[in-house]
């Protein structure tokens, strides 16, 4: 079982760049093709920026079209929490950090094979390690 992660707000604020606290505290979202890995190709795994816990693989990340970094599987199964999203007029499957409940993004099943899933995620919720830096 993963470790929770708990600050409070004032934590996370000196934590975060004011961008990342929007995305990852108050569930927000960066504009699309804004974000630094939205074509970053490089071999790593992608750690949540707030608590450092891997989620994505390199080679699980995929180019959707669609202007934020998109990955077909999680790192591994404990890396991540799904809930129900009904905003702004929508239902969605919510994407968040199970280790400190960051905003992640959301994940759809129009992605590629083999799990049929697009982890759908923000640049500003994520760090790049790679394999000399993990």
């Amino acid at each position: 079982m993963t470790e929770k992660i708990h600050k409070s707000e004032d934590e996370w604020k000196q934590q975060l760049t004011p961008e990342q606290y929007y995305v990852t505290r108050q569930r927000g979202t960066e504009p699309a093709f804004s974000g630094t890995y939205s074509h970053h190709k490089a071999q790593g795994t992608y750690h949540c920026i707030c608590c450092k816990a891997p989620l994505f693989l390199s080679n699980d990340k995929f180019e959707s079209g669609t202007g934020w970094p998109s990955f077909t599987q999680p790192a591994n199964e404990e890396a991540l929490h799904t809930t129900a999203d009904h905003s702004y007029g929508m239902t969605r499957e919510e994407v968040t950090c199970n280790r400190c409940d960051a905003h992640l993004g959301h994940v759809f099943d129009d992605g590629p094979a083999p799990t049929g899933q697009r982890f759908c995620i923000n640049s500003l919720s994520l760090q790049f390690k790679a394999p000399s830096e993990d």
